[in-house]
């Protein structure tokens, strides 16, 4: 029998963002043990969180990459246990413009964290400008 059969809804509001912006710096590791990476959500410590979509935000002109997105159980990344890639994204070049918009990518991710779990990103390539990112979610 199920333990719950009960809609759970957030709390609160959670909003991630980079712990360095803007998110430029390559890393082609394939565990996130080392390089340079990007922390942009923490759940909540206690309940865990839900995180609904993250938003990769071109900060000017920038050349076509990949974005990486992972989860950590909340202990080092220096162990390669400890994370998990769970998407690649392609992130288009972009040319900066003060008369034009320059499209987002926005990657659906709805997936329950447990308490403290962690989001990191990573790129592909260096790009020159850089992105924003943000992570939309809730804490329980």
């Amino acid at each position: 029998m199920a333990a719950n059969i009960n809609a759970i809804f957030s709390r609160q509001g959670a909003v991630g963002v980079p712990d360095a912006t803007p998110v430029l710096t390559a890393n082609t590791t394939v565990n996130l043990t080392s390089g340079t990476i990007y922390l942009v959500f923490t759940a909540d410590a206690d309940n865990g969180s839900r995180v609904n979509k993250l938003i990769w935000q071109p900060l000017g002109t920038n050349i076509a990459t990949v974005g990486r997105i992972w989860l950590n159980n909340g202990s080092t990344t220096g162990t390669a246990a400890n994370n998990t890639q769970i998407k690649d994204v392609t992130l288009a070049a972009t040319t900066v413009s003060q008369v034009a918009a320059i499209d987002n990518t926005e990657v659906l991710l709805d997936v329950a964290l447990p308490a403290a779990w962690r989001i990191y990103v990573t790129l592909g390539t260096t790009v020159a400008a850089g992105f924003g990112v943000t992570v939309i979610g809730g804490n329980y």
